[in-house]
């Protein structure tokens, strides 16, 4: 467990920077991803922890304002930590993970994780992923997430959720929503439904506060256990 110098008290960010606390259990990762952000000069990296234990402690002393996790780790796993960490409301996070079809990534999402990347993540999508999630966006790699998808909630398991969750939605509303699950970006739903982005924000924002999702990635979800989107849908 390493820690980094205070940059902030309580949960507002000095000077626009964005602190990111890494949770991985190999150093030569943590490595890599500490020469990556410290390169910006927007993030910081201010601590390191190699176990889901230690993540959960030092995310409630340091409240980064992202937590990079892994999510195979021993002592606690990233799942459980991710689930610490977003009860206490101590950081948003982000999930790093090897395989792109990992069971445990997509728990890590029902846990309350923020998105998830593959660990190969190009550097510079890495940056951006953290910055966005950092803003109160969700990171969803379409492809990825649509094969988790697929694979956990086709695979025999049937709806999940009552879909009569879905009757306080518009037509509009639920529009908006299947192309969100299918990864489509705001710009992109604009385009499609000849709407301006500014009105699908709004869409986006009145889905969330109806339906008490914190973010895209919960939407994504939701779409697919109430059966609005069926695995194996384009």
């Amino acid at each position: 467990m390493r820690v980094g110098p205070p940059g902030r008290t309580g949960t507002a960010t000095v000077w626009g920077m964005t602190r990111v606390l890494l949770v991985d259990d190999q150093e030569l990762m943590r490595m890599g991803f500490r020469m990556v952000l410290d390169a910006q000069e927007d993030l910081e990296v201010v601590g390191e922890a190699g176990n889901g234990e230690d993540a959960v402690k030092l995310a409630e002393e340091l409240r980064p304002d992202v937590v990079l996790m892994d999510v195979r780790m021993p002592v606690l796993d990233g799942v459980e930590a991710t689930r610490r960490i977003v009860a206490a409301d101590a950081a948003k996070v982000l999930v790093m993970t090897t395989f792109d079809l990992d069971e445990y990534a997509l728990s890590a999402l029902r846990s309350g994780a923020s998105g998830f990347l593959l660990k190969d993540t190009p550097p510079e999508n890495l940056v951006s992923a953290v910055r966005s999630v950092a803003s109160g966006d969700a990171v969803v790699s379409p492809s990825v997430t649509k094969r988790l998808l697929d694979r956990f909630l086709g695979d025999g398991g049937g709806e999940l959720r009552d879909a009569a969750v879905l009757d306080a939605l518009t037509e509009r509303e639920r529009e908006v929503l299947v192309l969100v699950a299918k990864g489509l970006s705001n710009t992109e739903i604009a385009g499609k439904l000849f709407l301006s982005e500014a009105t699908v924000k709004t869409h986006l924002g009145r889905i969330l506060s109806k339906l008490d999702l914190r973010d895209r990635v919960q939407a994504v979800v939701l779409a697919y256990e109430t059966g609005l989107v069926k695995p194996g849908e384009a």
